[in-house]
């Protein structure tokens, strides 16, 4: 406990870290107070409860601003899409490609091509919003051509409001702006989740909620060991004499994630699990098989639909490790710097030998997060609470974690840099640069 004390005065000790968190906080406020604001035109009480499916798990990312028709209901979701669009794009389009590795020019572009997809899909994204969510609660009170063209105005300025605000927590403040302006809307879950999973329980199941508490922990411990755990692949760099200096000669390791693709399989798996009970619906009553399949695909706790879910997310993890991992690129590096691995060939074998070791430790990290992916179903089938069993696991535990995490990482290297002991034992996070360097 003196050590935690200790680390604190340390934190805030440093005037430039200081100014950086209260600017955090400062601007998280703001997201959160827009999160209340409503459309005009709407009646706050005739809208409809904590809706479920995707749309659920989007209003649990943006901390109820979905359900609460807020100007910030689309919150940074359309920037995130437009971000997935580009990033596929320079992966498969020569032009993106070119553009990417034009250094800071390219970047520029392409965050200016991202914005204006941005500002299209708030604009599509807004009517689909405004039709299926708002208008069919009967809450909007004035005309619905008028509310449509002011809603998609305010949608657009509120998503592109939280942009520029996740562009200063990370440019004034502490970790990356938009991943923490979608950690804060998780996180705003939490407390009325255990409040409601405590109201449910009783004073009677107070040893089985803090049983749920025991096993959150431990599973919060596991997805952190996921989300840090690396297979290190040594780099031995050739000693090179200029002037009399001798440079290099030293070892060094490239870090290789066994969740390399982070949450980004369970978003494209979630997104194609609505598929089948959304065909299904077409041929309703026509067919047993189509009913048998609606009902199925409609129940996220079947075991039908979990079996589907995970051998997706197993998919889309060796595919978004594929086209983000290039081991080519990773081998070509190396040989330019004139780095090896030891009793590797440089050139085509190192990076035979790479994509070897990203294939062997993708296959188990891909059978884990998927694990993680369904816990949530397995915790609301042994008894858990809906609403906090979406904290056992999935896209919204990976992304507490890996934001909180990153952001820790931050203050670590601010601490180290002003010579003070880090916020671990050993001085080092888990995953930081400094540890990949040997001597």
């Amino acid at each position: 406990m003196k050590k935690f004390i200790s680390t604190v005065k340390n934190i805030f000790s440093i005037e430039d870290l200081r100014v950086r968190i209260v600017n955090t906080i400062g601007f998280l406020i703001i997201f959160r107070l827009g999160s209340f604001i409503v459309l005009p035109g709407v009646d706050p009480s005739k809208l409809g409860g904590t809706p479920e499916g995707i749309f659920g798990l989007i209003d649990t990312f943006l901390g109820g601003a979905f359900s609460n028709a807020s100007i910030f209901g689309l919150g940074i979701m359309p920037y995130i899409s437009a971000s997935i669009v580009l990033q596929l794009l320079t992966v498969g389009v020569p032009y993106f490609q070119k553009m990417q590795k034009e250094g800071e020019s390219g970047r520029k572009r392409i965050n200016q091509i991202t914005r204006v997809l941005t500002i299209l899909i708030t604009i599509a994204q807004g009517i689909g919003y405004v039709s299926a969510t708002i208008l069919p609660t009967g809450a909007v009170m004035v005309s619905t051509s008028l509310f449509m063209f002011s809603s998609l105005v305010l949608l657009s300025a509120g998503t592109m409001f939280c942009m520029w605000l996740g562009e200063k927590i990370t440019e004034k403040g502490i970790g990356n702006g938009i991943s923490m302006l979608i950690m804060i809307g998780i996180i705003s879950r939490f407390p009325g989740a255990i409040i409601a999973e405590g109201v449910e329980k009783g004073t009677s199941g107070m040893l089985l909620l803090i049983i749920e508490a025991l096993v959150l922990f431990f599973v919060v411990v596991g997805v952190i060991a996921l989300t840090e755990a690396t297979r290190r692949i040594p780099v031995q760099y050739a000693k090179q004499v200029v002037g009399g200096k001798v440079y290099g000669g030293q070892r060094q390791y490239i870090p290789i994630k066994v969740n390399a693709s982070g949450v980004m399989p369970i978003i494209f798996a979630q997104s194609l699990m609505f598929v089948p009970a959304l065909i299904a619906q077409i041929w309703a009553g026509e067919s047993d098989i189509a009913n048998y399949i609606g009902t199925t695909f409609s129940d996220f706790t079947s075991w039908q639909y979990n079996l589907l879910f995970a051998a997706l997310i197993i998919i889309f993890t060796f595919f978004y490790t594929a086209i983000t991992v290039n081991p080519e690129q990773i081998a070509e590096d190396m040989k330019r710097n004139g780095g090896f691995v030891p009793g590797i060939k440089p050139g085509a074998p190192t990076s035979e030998f790479i994509d070897g070791i990203i294939s062997k430790i993708t296959l188990p990290g891909s059978i884990l997060l998927a694990a993680v992916a369904i816990l949530p179903a397995l915790a609301i089938i042994a008894g858990v609470g809906g609403e906090f069993a979406q904290f056992y696991g999935g896209t919204s535990l990976l992304i507490m974690v890996g934001v909180i995490m990153d952001t820790l990482r931050q203050i670590e290297s601010y601490l180290l840099m002003r010579h003070y002991e880090g916020m671990m034992k050993s001085g080092n996070l888990k995953n930081n640069p400094s540890n990949y360097q040997v001597a």
